[in-house]
């Protein structure tokens, strides 16, 4: 029998909460993503979060530990042999990826692919680079926009990024030229977890602005999840975010795109005012776009407290019979060294109005603890091939 009739698996993308064992394997010891934001402020105001455990599951310089927390807290580790959005989210939903996805980090992107993408777009390629997205605007948004060349960059993670500017490149076209990127990195050697289209508006430098018309060209999973499972089965999955992005639209059957980690929040409390039966699967990019790659742990701290006011007015909406999940899908350390995600442990926050009971559950070895709980609160079985172990039975 269902003990949840709605469960909310709610992502703070990138809010590690300290290294994980092998952190030192990725060039990432001593990353601590929630606790070095902490050490950097004078104020933290997080009474939501701080009602839910966090500050007993993690040391916080200004946040005492809650004396009789509301929900259950743990950290998880994460399995999979990377440090990327895609692979934690997977991963959340029962694949351990063993490979990661290729990086171009260094170098930039081989000639024979740039050529390629050149001829069967039709437009030269400037950039090529790891950078930074506002930073490469400021340096060649104004060539882009003069000639018509097409902006084409990478970061620390597993992505090919084309930038173009809504009112001269056309969106449009950006996305038929991201169409393209994204059937040539599916060949091996070039494959990339992700092909993002970055528009952006304005005409000269210390002006541009990047879009909410965003879009990810994502890989399909490579096996069957546990948004599969719900959806095959005739529950609801609602993805709110990128989380239709990052699985490529598999598993789910409603999709909700943000224009921001606020808004994010404003659609779960609408969704959570109706009455759907399943999961609504929310990804707050952000924490992560925003500040965590920018290196800002003051606009991280303040987004933080941004979530923590709209946390507050949802839980108001949650009904005896819900359930809550607060987590991550990776580190993403705003005072660490370079720009990268950070190989961190991860949060989890339970909490339904129901629950008789609260506090510290054991460290678990995946992020797959959430898909498995999932799949067997609705009384099904995760698809073959996958891993996690459902917690369940350790919520009273």
């Amino acid at each position: 029998m269902e003990r949840f009739h709605r469960i909310f698996v709610v992502v703070i993308d990138s809010l590690g909460i300290g290294e994980m064992p092998d952190a030192a394997d990725y060039g990432d010891a001593g990353a601590d993503t929630l606790g070095h934001i902490s050490e950097r402020a004078e104020t933290f105001a997080i009474p939501n979060l701080k009602k839910l455990g966090m500050a007993n599951l993690h040391p916080l310089k200004q946040v005492e530990p809650e004396a009789s927390p509301k929900g259950y807290y743990t950290a998880l580790r994460e399995a999979s042999a990377s440090k990327d959005t895609m692979t934690g989210h997977w991963e959340m939903m029962g694949l351990k990826v063993t490979t990661p996805f290729k990086t171009f980090t260094e170098h930039g992107f081989p000639p024979d692919l740039i050529q390629e993408l050149e001829r069967q777009t039709g437009h030269k390629i400037i950039g090529n680079k790891s950078c930074s997205g506002t930073v490469i605007l400021d340096e060649l948004g104004e060539e882009e926009i003069a000639t018509g060349h097409m902006i084409v960059y990478t970061s620390a993670d597993s992505v090919l990024q084309i930038c173009g500017n809504e009112e001269t490149f056309d969106l449009k076209e950006l996305y038929r030229c991201c169409e393209i990127a994204r059937e040539l990195t599916m060949r091996e050697e070039w494959k990339v977890g992700r092909v993002i289209a970055r528009p952006y508006t304005g005409r000269k430098k210390g002006e541009f602005k990047r879009t909410s018309n965003r879009h990810d060209y994502a890989l399909k999973p490579f096996g069957k999840t546990a948004l599969n499972v719900l959806q095959d089965n005739g529950r609801d999955v609602i993805g709110i975010g990128k989380i239709r992005d990052i699985f490529d639209g598999e598993g789910i059957s409603r999709v909700e795109r943000s224009k921001s980690s606020v808004h994010g929040m404003e659609q779960t409390i609408e969704v959570a005012k109706e009455d759907f039966h399943g999961l609504c699967f929310v990804n707050l990019v952000d924490f992560d776009a925003l500040w965590g790659h920018r290196r800002n742990p003051e606009g991280y701290r303040e987004e933080l407290e941004r979530f923590d006011i709209k946390l507050g007015e949802f839980i108001k909406e949650l009904r005896k019979d819900d359930l809550l999940m607060i987590t991550a899908d990776h580190g993403n350390d705003p005072t660490y060294r370079g720009t990268d995600h950070t190989r961190e442990k991860v949060p989890l926050l339970l909490y339904s109005p129901s629950f008789e009971a609260a506090g510290a559950l054991g460290e678990q070895e995946s992020f797959a603890v959430i898909g498995a709980t999932l799949v067997d609160n609705f009384g099904l079985n995760m698809p073959e091939g996958t891993i996690g172990q459902s917690i369940l039975n350790l919520l009273k």
